[in-house]
């Protein structure tokens, strides 16, 4: 890891030119009024705290819009959005939030409408509605954007590219305050994005498990000129690629409603593939993407064998049931599902379990299983996933999306800031 003053002596803010909280728990609660188990400070300062520490140069005398959620925290559990309120010197005049909101408990996909913050009286403005990018007039009191938001990860994922539209959109100088990648940023898996499927899932051409932070995969875009936009980077103190988020001290949140365990999260970019298909990715149980299912599949068991026989690195499959909640697929049914289980996370390679998971439940369903096309396109960032699964032929589409991998991970060494 680069040392805190060799950071600040490179980059300043790195600019670039051309036990979780209840869901329904206040935005402004202080994590040890949630109920979270711990809120020891940790090792490592995310980008917030090294901000109000070390760089409110970048916002002093500035009126700051901030789009964020409640991940969005110090490691004692306060909100960035009391932190910059109660900044000195700083007017904090606007905020804008993603997918699921501000308090993080829409459910996916579903159109989040303004407000106004009642602690504080700033408005909020859903960038997850009616507009996906501010537009002049939510901009008209703000000189510069800012960024707190807990990613996963993953390419799937809206967050980090809300942050991407709203910088290219916008001409205002945004400043990202980095956070750990929950899953490591030395891992990197799976393909890189097909442009002509870009989407708010996987808007730029960067690999499924894109082994960086939010900052460094910003810094990334704007390099590789995906986009034109003023982008710094605030990192974070004691931070080292190779640590999973349980190492970091800084305690954990619930990211969106359904990634509820840091196994759910890792697991998430193999599982998230069932989401463009018929069978469940676990959503309406208590655990989702860690339960996978469909009411035609009674030979769980059988499957589950099938994958453990394989001997996929880090993980073990049971078979179970599941009631599903409503609003759900298979809303109200008990259905079997399979269970996977983290037994290495150090060995899990989710891309692949999630393709041969596909494959394994395709081949014994051919009929029952179907795809949600334009879904699982996007969500794989290719065609060419779904005819690998229907002709038995992902060994070679693996073999080709490690050699994407492998590509990624040179694109990307200029642009990291961690060791």
């Amino acid at each position: 890891m680069m040392s805190r003053s060799l950071v600040l002596a490179l980059f300043g803010a790195l600019s670039i030119g051309t036990p979780s909280a209840p869901l329904h728990a206040p935005l402004h609660a202080p994590l040890h009024a949630q109920g979270a188990a711990t809120v020891a400070v940790g090792k490592v300062r995310p980008g917030i705290e090294v901000l109000l520490t070390d760089s409110m140069h970048l916002i002093r005398g500035k009126r700051v819009g901030l789009l964020t959620n409640h991940s969005g925290r110090d490691r004692k559990g306060t909100s960035t959005i009391d932190l910059l309120f109660k900044a000195p010197g700083v007017k904090l005049t606007a905020l804008f939030g993603p997918e699921h909101g501000l308090r993080g408990v829409a459910k996916a996909g579903e159109k989040v409408a303004s407000a106004t913050d009642s602690a504080t009286g700033v408005p909020i403005y859903s960038l997850f509605g009616d507009v996906a990018v501010p537009t002049p007039a939510m901009l008209k009191d703000v000189d510069v954007l800012l960024y707190d938001i807990q990613d996963v990860g993953a390419r799937v994922y809206t967050f980090e590219w809300t942050l991407a539209d709203m910088a290219a959109a916008t001409g205002k100088t945004v400043i990202v305050l980095d956070r750990p990648n929950p899953i490591r940023a030395d891992r990197v898996e799976g393909n890189i994005l097909d442009p002509k499927l870009s989407s708010l899932v996987g808007r730029h051409p960067v690999a499924l498990r894109y082994g960086l932070t939010v900052g460094e995969l910003m810094r990334y875009i704007v390099g590789s000129g995906f986009i034109k936009a003023d982008i710094k980077v605030v990192p974070m103190q004691g931070y080292r690629r190779s640590m999973w988020f349980d190492e970091t001290g800084i305690p954990r949140v619930n990211p969106s409603p359904n990634l509820r365990t840091p196994e759910s999260e890792l697991l998430y970019p193999g599982t998230v593939f069932f989401e463009g298909t018929s069978v469940t990715e676990g959503r309406g149980t208590e655990d989702p993407f860690t339960l996978i299912g469909a009411s035609w599949m009674s030979d769980a068991g059988a499957i589950a064998a099938e994958l453990n026989a394989m001997k996929i690195p880090g993980v073990r499959f049971d078979s179970t049931s599941r009631t599903i909640e409503a609003g759900y697929k298979f809303a109200g049914l008990t259905i079997p599902m399979l269970k996977v289980r983290v037994t290495e996370r150090n060995a899990v390679k989710p891309v692949e379990m999630g393709v041969r998971m596909l494959r394994a439940i395709y081949a014994r369903h051919p009929k029952d299983f179907t795809w949600r096309a334009s879904s699982i396109d996007r969500l794989a960032g290719t065609d060419q996933l779904r005819a690998a699964v229907e002709q038995g032929t992902v060994d070679a589409l693996l073999t080709s999306w490690n050699a994407e991998a492998a590509s990624f991970r040179t694109k990307i060494a200029p642009y990291v800031i961690y060791r």
